[in-house]
């Protein structure tokens, strides 16, 4: 087992996100008792995760804003902290371990 030298934003939608991905459209139903968040990673080094969140939730919420839809146009209006807030829980940790074997690959 080794140690990754970065901690983590578990970035987990809330009923409003999950509600307006399901007003996007038939083709995509999230269902909220099967949602899971997704795990970005930041510096493992912090004292406070405000600024962290507060300097990364831009970028966090477009990447999750597209994955349900390419169309800006079904996006909120403004990409806000505020909304960021309403549409995601967020868990911070500082320490990420990797079970596998195989080098960690990045894209």
């Amino acid at each position: 087992m080794k140690i990754v030298n970065r901690g983590y934003l578990l970035v987990t939608p809330t009923k409003k996100f999950i509600q307006w991905a399901n007003s996007t459209g038939p083709e995509l139903e999230m269902n909220e008792n099967f949602i899971e968040g997704n795990i970005y990673l930041i510096d493992e080094d912090f004292l406070d995760s405000d600024p962290i969140i507060e300097g990364h939730f831009k970028k966090i919420l477009k990447n999750e804003l597209k994955s349900v839809t390419e169309d800006e146009g079904m996006w909120p209006e403004k990409l806000t902290i505020e909304v960021f807030n309403v549409f995601f829980t967020v868990e911070v940790g500082t320490t990420v371990f990797d079970l596998q074997k195989t080098d960690l690959l990045r894209d």
